[in-house]
């Protein structure tokens, strides 16, 4: 691995924290990374929901099969897609935007030293339903993901998952 890029290996879904809370500086600072992201004609089809509320984390820690992490994390960012603003109002280009946004919000937590994982909701019609009821979400707005946050209490290490055979030169 190149240890220029490094910070790219280093980010690993952590899915255990410590009960230290995140600040709204470095909330802010997560968003600014993540709407810093490319979206297709830049047309930032994202719109973002900050959850601390601790009964709210385990409603949907208990709805997303693989998001029981939400219950401890210190917080969760919903992500959302708003398909009228994606560009040609496609929701192959929101996806996009909205994936990329949420790759940025990824590398910068493992920058600041936080520990998140990314949690899908979209295309499940179940959890894309319960996210809007909790949350009050507008019927035409897409809940993408949840990314849960928080100090990390595990450290796994750097890798990359490299293949040669997903790899073709000029033709497949």
């Amino acid at each position: 691995m190149n240890p220029k890029l490094n910070p790219f290996f280093a980010r690993r879904s952590v899915r255990k924290y410590e009960t230290d809370a995140i600040d709204d500086s470095e909330v802010r600072d997560l968003l600014e990374a993540a709407m810093a992201a490319p979206s297709a004609v830049v047309k930032d089809p994202w719109d973002f929901i900050v959850v601390r509320d601790r009964v709210t984390l385990a409603r949907i820690a208990d709805a997303l099969p693989n998001g029981k992490m939400l219950a401890e994390a210190a917080l969760g960012i919903v992500v959302c897609g708003d398909p009228r603003r994606a560009h040609d109002r496609q929701l192959s280009y929101l996806l996009q935007d909205c994936s990329a946004a949420i790759e940025n919000l990824l590398l910068a937590a493992a920058a600041l030293g936080l520990g998140a994982c990314w949690l899908g909701v979209h295309p499940r019609e179940n959890r894309m339903t319960l996210l809007r009821e909790l949350l009050n979400i507008p019927e035409e707005i897409l809940p993408v993901a949840v990314i849960s946050l928080g100090r990390p209490a595990e450290f796994p290490k750097p890798r990359t998952r490299y293949r040669d055979n997903a790899v073709h030169h000029e033709t497949w």
